[in-house]
């Protein structure tokens, strides 16, 4: 690095006129941008304090239509479904599965999943499936719990789906963050009502990260448990006030939240302030959780991790068990993410399996993948993202619900001219700038990428222990003398008094001391001289900023080594240990235990299975033979090419009708199981599905061959399961004309 990059007087001019020039230019310019950032917080305030008179604030861009009022339901919540109206142009396609998007109500006002054209839900209306959004209002409805939204939830779900009946497929499910484990409770609880899931930078292993990377879980152990929530909840009359959820968020990253954001915003007034006010018109109004809503998340999930242990019961005595879900799962998490890492996005995933056996003979199918850079809020709102993860999930979700069981990553390859000339030749199957695959990989792919030891287990189960024996004496002794002494009024001044909201409220026309502020600004607006980026005092100005931001990172390090270093102390004391009743001679406490009756359950599934290796026709001849084929080590991933390849020859039921994605999926999973029970038996019996006829048979090899070969030639072990196929669709030996008489007489 040269002296001038490291020196910023370094490039200073010796001539005195050009100083005071550039002084006098920078001058102008600094108490301008001062005038119109002003400008710009009092809007941002003005907005806040209009938008607290709303019945439903949020930020959708997009025009909707309340279908559902979970305020009508049984069980009432402060939940809605609404239907969103495609733009202009725009026409759903009634065949195609419907989404519905779940916002997450982590503090938050709703609509983060549409702020934009270029979102989640923009993505899947310019798929031409029918969209639908789940958001909330601000306050909730007296006495409503995380199970009856969960409930609620269940109920949109099936009334979409009622309004589709000519839908290929259930509908398909976007969580994002909170929103993402919110409706994996509602799926383990009605397996047969979902499609798909896509959990976007949604925690679920709330105690899973590595050292010196991810403070926020040890957020838990510092407080002492939970019982801050509670006094959270007392000191609002019953309520939870999201606004210290943002406000925890705002912590992680002291550098953004005390200058960052607000200086990106002053150094760049004129063009950053659109952009600005946007984003604040979502994070500027916190909602409100019931007090027993935040204590349930609080108890069950930050500090005891319940949900991947499969330990949470509803209140009719079921098991919330992730096992139970039968549709895909698709994890998006990213490396850049610092509040849900892909630790925390994942490791549900080792708590739930121990093996790769066990997760494929559960039946389930994971797919994930990790974007590299982007933020947290990133995974919703950016265009990036949302024009080329989310485009693609959408676009391939008919081939994930019919992919094996199994751990996959999608991985996204850039089309080159090969590919692009393939798809003109095809009629251009598959558009998009991208070829998705999913690659098969073992759960050692998740254990690599770090987690706890054992120690470790042990101290994130002590904490659970403390924060129940804090819990029991705050509840016995201090929370009678809050309660008695806080009002609803006392209780409304002390949210009004928050930090977040006065900062807003500071800063609006409500201030007598901005009165002038409008007019000036419009001014200055008249008159705007932006100083040259070349001035050395606008050069100062950033490398006094740069050297803020360092001085906050290196305090938010210290800060965050100093709680690591306290917790792992604390917590991992023989003595705190012992006292909360962990014996030293066990282990860690086991995350999940078995489930005697969920494997007998499988096990006679797949003992079904077994027995139906010669029943079938064509279709299941074809879809078992390819399986056979992508069961080679050397065709670990499966690409959408194929499957594009595959939906376009049309495949026909036992009753010549085209072959439904609901009937594709069962048909796959049957005889993938096969394969998985005895693949041997069930090759065996592979000719017995095939008609007569050497053109029938010819015709039924062709597709194979097509399919196998859309993403190229194969060779190795799948070229020669390839070839064993071949021979099984050839021309009746005399033994197997004798073997299928003897069936057909039976």
């Amino acid at each position: 690095m040269s002296d001038e990059k490291l020196n910023p007087w370094s490039g200073w001019p010796t001539n005195p006129f050009s100083l005071a020039q550039q002084a006098t230019d920078y001058w102008v310019d600094a108490c301008q941008r001062g005038v119109l950032f002003m400008d710009v917080l009092r809007q941002r305030g003005d907005e806040r304090n209009l938008r607290t008179e709303e019945t439903a604030p949020h930020v959708l861009s997009f025009a909707f239509e309340v279908i559902m009022d979970g305020r009508d339901l049984e069980r009432p919540v402060n939940y809605g479904l609404c239907y969103i109206a495609p733009p202009d142009g725009l026409t759903p396609d009634p065949t195609k599965r419907p989404f519905i998007v779940f916002d997450p109500r982590a503090g938050h006002g709703p609509g983060i999943a549409g702020m934009k054209q270029d979102s989640e839900i923009g993505v899947v209306l310019k798929a031409g499936h029918p969209c639908y959004f789940v958001g909330f209002l601000p306050k909730p409805v007296p006495g409503q719990t995380i199970e009856d939204v969960c409930r609620a939830e269940a109920q949109f779900i099936a009334h979409v789906a009622k309004l589709h009946p000519q839908a290929d497929g259930k509908p398909a499910l976007i969580g994002n963050c909170q929103a993402g484990w919110q409706i994996m409770m509602t799926a383990a609880l009605q397996p047969d009502l979902v499609g798909p899931l896509v959990l976007a930078g949604a925690p679920l292993s709330y105690w899973a990260g590595v050292r010196g990377k991810n403070p926020m879980r040890y957020l838990g152990g510092a407080l002492g448990g939970t019982w801050t929530t509670t006094l959270a909840g007392d000191l609002g009359n019953g309520i939870f006030d999201g606004a210290q959820l943002v406000e925890n968020f705002e912590k992680m990253n002291p550098a953004n939240t005390m200058w960052s954001k607000n200086y990106n915003v002053y150094s760049k007034i004129d063009t950053e302030a659109a952009r600005f006010l946007e984003f604040e018109r979502w994070w500027g109004n916190p909602v409100l959780l019931n007090a027993g809503e935040m204590q349930y998340i609080a108890d069950n999930l930050f500090v005891g991790n319940q949900l991947s242990a499969a330990a949470l019961l509803d209140s009719e005595g079921r098991r919330i068990d992730l096992r139970n879900i039968k549709s895909p799962i698709v994890v998006f998490c990213s490396w850049g993410d610092d509040i849900t890492p892909p630790q925390q996005a994942l490791g549900w995933v080792l708590d739930l399996y121990e093996d790769d056996a066990a997760l494929v003979a559960g039946g389930q199918t994971i797919i994930y993948t990790m974007h590299q850079s982007i933020g947290h809020l990133g995974i919703f709102v950016s265009a990036s993202v949302a024009n080329k993860e989310h485009e693609e999930f959408t676009a391939a979700m008919d081939m994930i619900d019919i992919m094996p069981p199994g751990l996959y990553e999608a991985v996204f390859l850039d089309k080159d001219e090969e590919m692009l000339q393939a798809e003109i030749a095809a009629g251009d199957m598959m558009g998009g700038d991208f070829v998705m695959r999913f690659e098969r990989r073992g759960l050692d792919a998740l254990r690599v990428l770090g987690g706890n030891d054992a120690e470790d287990e042990r101290r994130f189960a002590t904490v659970a222990r403390v924060s129940e024996i804090n819990q029991g004496l705050y509840r016995q002794f201090v929370s009678p003398i809050v309660k008695n002494l806080v009002t609803e009024q006392s209780a409304e001044r002390l949210r009004e008094s928050h930090p977040l909201r006065l900062r807003y409220t500071a800063f609006s026309s409500k201030n007598k001391l901005l009165d002038g502020i409008p007019a000036l600004a419009e001014k200055v607006r008249a008159q705007r001289r932006p100083v040259d980026k070349g001035n050395v005092f606008l050069q100062l100005q950033e490398h006094m900023s740069k050297q803020i931001v360092a001085t906050l990172d290196a305090y938010r390090d210290a800060r965050d080594e100093a709680t690591e270093k306290f917790f792992l102390s604390v917590y991992g004391s023989p003595v705190l240990q012992a006292l909360v009743g962990l014996r030293s001679d066990v282990g860690a406490p086991r995350r999940i235990g078995r489930d005697l009756a969920h494997e007998a359950a499988l096990n006679a599934f797949r003992a079904a299975a077994a027995t139906k290796t010669a029943e079938g026709g064509v279709t299941e001849a074809i879809i078992r033979g390819l399986l056979y084929i992508y069961r080679s080590p050397e065709m670990s991933a499966a690409d959408e090419r194929a499957f594009a390849t595959i939906r376009q020859l049309r495949l026909r039921t036992s009753d010549d009708e085209e072959l439904s994605v609901t009937q594709f999926k069962t048909i796959v999973r049957d005889q993938y199981l096969m394969l998985q029970v005895d693949e041997e038996a069930a090759m065996r019996d592979l000719p017995l599905l095939l008609p007569e006829e050497p053109e029938a048979r010819a015709a039924a090899l062709g597709i194979v061959r097509q399919v196998a070969g859309a993403t190229g030639t194969l060779v190795g072990d799948g070229a020669v399961r390839l070839e064993r196929v071949a021979e099984m669709f050839g021309p009746q030996a005399p033994k197997l004309a004798v073997v299928r008489k003897k069936k057909k007489e039976a």
